[in-house]
């Protein structure tokens, strides 16, 4: 079904369903919190809504990403939270595990607008705890390999052909690196931060391993590969302290031939990359491996002590029904694969936008745990031990295996 169609029909299915609702009940209030700006989906989204006249009125508080935990947690415990928050999803089992958010199951399973099956197996996880619905994918996205095509021409190598293993990406970054020039062969980030664990977390996946088995074989196979390329400096150094946002700025300033980042960097790169580029799925340990990647973005979620759950899933209902305008409007990604990202008329731009969404089918989230932060702070700092030459990765993963079973229990 095409965008427009889905869009149309959508949009009277839910209006339908808005007006009778309206019909049967008196005007309510619904309260919405999230980090999202003017420019950004909720604000406008809530506009948009309530020039529906529905009977449900939605008031719009814009909070702070520091504050989005306890600032909730805090007004969940002293009976003052909103209907309705976006939470980052590595978070949301936080509040599901305790009772904090609604169990939307059912609603979901008798929603004409909200199916489970059309989003993509990570978002849709990553609201999921002990088998239920607490939540709704608001939207998502991950990382994969951006590639400078004229390095890969200049050094002879196949533009066509990025790496497509991980001895691959280290011969690659060997043949890519220009000390003279001052080039890196890659940019990543290894900070000692949740960017670090964002960046980290796929390639244990992808050899095995796991925030639960993040000292296997596999994941210890990971971390080597990651030492080897900063103790040959094919990486710069600043890779354990530079941000995702940071590490490929370098990439875009010509100082590094390939980085790992998200479609978030899309527009700045159009603008700021100089030369002919391209995006490729992340490499695996060996030809034939399971693939993964990370997930990043937000999660729409009731709070369990709202007076009014039937509204407040309608307003969330209406979201969804918007999906389709979530890349369009806004430059999100949907976190649904039966929806289409439209072109953009920008050809490199274009191209990317499809290998991240192929990417996507394989992206996991981070946990979900409860105490997901204790979990990737033990990840961070073996990481960090590591590739500081601190402890061997074995040693250092060990340690983390340790401090993650003492927080699971």
């Amino acid at each position: 079904m095409g965008i427009r169609r889905f869009a149309i029909l959508g949009t009277v299915a839910l209006g339908t369903s808005l007006a009778a609702f309206a019909a049967s009940a008196e005007d309510v209030t619904i309260s919405v919190w999230s980090l999202d700006r003017d420019i950004q989906p909720a604000p406008n989204l809530i506009n948009d809504f309530n020039k529906l006249n529905t009977g449900i009125k939605v008031e719009y508080r814009q909070i702070q990403f520091d504050d989005v935990v306890s600032e909730a947690m805090r007004a969940y415990s002293t009976g003052q939270a909103p209907d309705i928050i976006a939470v980052d999803n590595p978070e949301h089992a936080l509040f599901s595990s305790r009772g904090a958010f609604l169990d939307l199951t059912d609603m979901i399973a008798k929603s004409s607008v909200v199916k489970a099956e059309n989003y993509f197996p990570g978002p849709l996880a990553s609201v999921t705890w002990e088998g239920k619905y607490y939540g709704i994918p608001k939207a998502t996205n991950t990382i994969a390999l951006y590639y400078n095509k004229d390095m890969f021409k200049a050094k002879g190598l196949d533009p066509n052909k990025p790496p497509q293993t991980w001895d691959e990406l280290v011969e690659t970054a060997r043949k890519l690196t220009d000390p003279a020039a001052n080039v890196y062969g890659l940019t990543f980030s290894a900070k000692a931060n949740e960017e670090g664990t964002f960046q980290f977390l796929p390639w244990a996946q992808m050899a095995g391993g796991g925030y639960d088995a993040i000292n296997s074989d596999g994941a210890v196979k990971a971390l080597d590969v990651w030492k080897k390329i900063i103790d040959e400096k094919l990486a710069s150094p600043d890779t354990l302290t530079r941000s995702q946002w940071d590490s490929t700025g370098t990439f875009n300033s010509g100082n590094a031939a390939m980085a790992i980042s998200g479609p978030w960097e899309l527009d700045r790169m159009i603008k700021e990359a100089n030369f002919d580029w391209g995006v490729a799925l992340l490499p695996v340990p060996e030809p034939g491996a399971e693939r993964s990647s990370a997930m990043g973005d937000f999660n729409w979620a009731i709070f369990a002590n709202t007076e009014h759950p039937a509204e407040a899933f309608k307003v969330l209902e209406y979201f969804v029904s918007q999906d389709n305008r979530m890349f369009k409007d806004f430059g999100q990604l949907p976190a649904r694969s039966d929806i289409s990202i439209p072109p953009t008329g920008e050809a490199l731009k274009d191209a990317a936008l499809k290998v991240f969404v192929e990417q996507l089918k394989y992206a996991k989230p981070r946990g979900p745990h409860p105490a997901w932060p204790k979990i990737s702070k033990a990840i961070q700092d073996a990481i960090q031990a590591a590739l500081t030459g601190q402890m061997s990765s074995k040693d250092a993963l060990d340690q983390a295996a340790e401090k993650i079973k003492a927080v699971q229990g």
